[in-house]
């Protein structure tokens, strides 16, 4: 296989919260209905098909703006999640902050202060995920969600599409291939939060399944740093399998301050499904 180098992009290493192959060509459009089922459908079927039926198809230029939506409100409901949620999954920081609130008892003599020593960590932790997750942003929007055209349509072995439900971008996804190890990663998947539960999620994964299939790739891979269990188990569900995790990882936009390694922690999990030996 040969593809064009991949562009170096801010990566998506936060998936929005929510192992067949499917017919079809890079090029196809496809359709999924609600709940999920599949079938190749050309522009005039389309026009039949019934409301609460979900259109997959590759990104246009006009998809833009609402894709950066999507993609903005996806990340962030990140910070109360990495704020709040995170924690407990975080058995060393949840030990940290006690002996904090300890000493604070300690040293102060105040029992007033010792009660709101938990409030002010709390605090802190929604401020430092506030300011990671916007600069995490802000490297994005200025890299490939500026130009999706440039980064994804027109490389060689890349790709976005668009989920369509009554003539509305409701979700994204983005296939990006890796010449060196013959993979293609799973990238910028996000739901708009009023049409999930609906299987939208499930049908962009299985389109980066089948366009993995098509181009003869040898595995699909992701990372995420999603915290809902459900975001895991859709994963699961379509086949891939837990390689990794990293308590340690850095998004861009982190100074790795003390005060901010403190304060925002997030667990990376990487996931792999094999298509094919080599």
């Amino acid at each position: 296989m040969h593809f064009s180098s991949p562009k170096m992009v801010c990566e998506t290493k936060i998936v929005a919260d929510e192992h067949d192959a499917i017919p079809g060509t890079k090029k196809e459009s496809m359709m999924w209905s609600s709940p999920p089922s599949s079938a190749a459908m050309n522009a005039a079927e389309a026009k039949d098909v019934r409301k609460d039926a979900v259109f997959i198809r590759e990104f246009d230029c006009g998809d833009q703006e609402e894709v950066r939506r999507i993609f903005y409100e996806g990340i962030m409901e990140r910070i109360p999640n990495s704020a709040f949620r995170a924690i407990r999954q975080q058995p060393k920081t949840q030990f940290l902050y006690a002996l904090l609130t300890v000493m604070c008892f300690f040293v102060t003599k105040s029992v007033t202060l010792t009660c709101c020593a938990p409030l002010i960590l709390m605090g802190a932790r929604f401020y430092y995920s506030r300011t990671v997750i916007h600069s995490y942003l802000d490297c994005a929007l200025h890299t490939d969600m500026a130009d999706i055209e440039a980064y994804y349509m027109t490389p060689t072995g890349s790709c976005f599409w668009v989920a369509v439900l009554d003539g509305r971008v409701v979700g994204i996804v983005a296939a990006q291939g890796r010449e060196d190890d013959n993979t293609v990663e799973l990238q910028r998947m996000s739901v708009d939060s009023r049409y999930r539960g609906k299987g939208i999620a499930k049908a962009l994964g299985r389109r980066v399944l089948e366009f993995a299939v098509r181009n003869n790739y040898a595995a699909v891979v992701l990372g995420t740093t999603a915290v809902k269990l459900a975001a895991h188990k859709l994963y699961e569900s379509l086949g891939f399998r837990l390689t990794g995790q990293s308590e340690d990882y850095r998004l861009p936009g982190m100074s790795r301050s003390p005060l901010e390694r403190l304060f925002f922690q997030i667990r990376y999990s990487r996931y792999r499904l094999q298509l094919r030996e080599e």
